[in-house]
């Protein structure tokens, strides 16, 4: 019997205005019910993550935990202080830094603290990130990583609206790196995310689970491209929203009919979760 879910955010539980539809915030009340628990993962940080539930009742999530950085940093949902917590190798990200400063890439890069810097973005990505909380966008004249001082880095990633481009540059910086520290994963259609090694949403899910003694086999991943793969492999049940990208689609145990912005989630409580609790 499935006893926790869990679920990408943007393109997967968000809308199009990274808005909870209330689809979902029924979908969560009736999962809080049936005793199943609902787990948001997502790249971006713990902090940013909470912002998107702040109108919700929060008893909805009481007793959760909150998968954040790709998979790097597991919370307990309203505790700010990690209980799982990677961090990215400083001269991977000098250097990857360095590379998107000389070509004048749009990029994030994430700290733990959950700022998240950008520079470069193009019109349309700065106003996506418009109401994503812990955004600070840098000075296009901004070369090096100073403005950060001692903190440590999370991740790093590169926007490009052209996917194809997306991965060819991280084909062609996979060489450049060393695979012991640093691994490469893509999301959004629009971004190349470069992650600590043997980190991404499924040996999170992995981690949470074993925290918890949930058997990894009686939780479901939700998500919708490359960089929630891990995490639709590793569950008990690999769950894709019909926004799915074509790459993952294939990995998935079940296609939902719904997307994720127009609220997938009651779908999936009626196809898979309600049924083991009336058979």
């Amino acid at each position: 019997m499935y006893k926790l879910v869990a679920s990408d955010m943007d393109e997967t539980f968000l809308d199009d205005d990274h808005l909870i539809p209330a689809a979902n915030v029924e979908a969560l009340r009736r999962m809080r019910e049936l005793g199943v628990l609902f787990v948001p993962s997502s790249g971006r940080p713990y902090q940013s993550i909470m912002s998107n539930f702040a109108d919700i009742d929060q008893s909805l999530l009481e007793g959760s935990y909150v998968i954040s950085y790709n998979g790097g940093f597991i919370n307990r949902y309203g505790d700010p202080n990690p209980v799982l917590s990677t961090t990215m190798d400083r001269d991977s990200v000098e250097f990857l830094y360095r590379y998107g400063v000389e070509h004048r890439l749009a990029m994030h890069i994430y700290t733990p603290s959950g700022k998240i810097f950008t520079q470069f973005l193009p019109p349309e990505e700065a106003t996506y990130v418009r109401n994503i909380t812990g955004v600070i966008q840098l000075d296009d004249s901004t070369s090096s990583l100073d403005f950060v001082g001692d903190e440590e880095l999370v991740k790093i990633l590169y926007m490009n609206s052209d996917f194809e481009a997306v991965k060819r540059l991280g084909a062609d910086l996979r060489p450049q790196l060393d695979p012991a520290l640093v691994d490469i994963t893509y999301s959004s259609q629009r971004y190349v995310e470069f992650v600590p090694a043997g980190v991404n949403k499924g040996t999170g899910l992995v981690h949470l689970a074993q925290l918890l003694g949930i058997d990894v086999a009686d939780t479901i991943g939700v998500g919708d491209s490359a960089n929630d793969q891990a995490m639709i492999e590793m569950a008990g049940l690999g769950v894709g929203v019909a926004n799915v990208t074509d790459d993952v689609r294939p990995l998935c145990d079940l296609v939902l009919e719904t997307s994720g912005r127009d609220g997938a989630f009651p779908e999936l409580v009626r196809r898979v979760i309600e049924p083991q609790h009336t058979a």
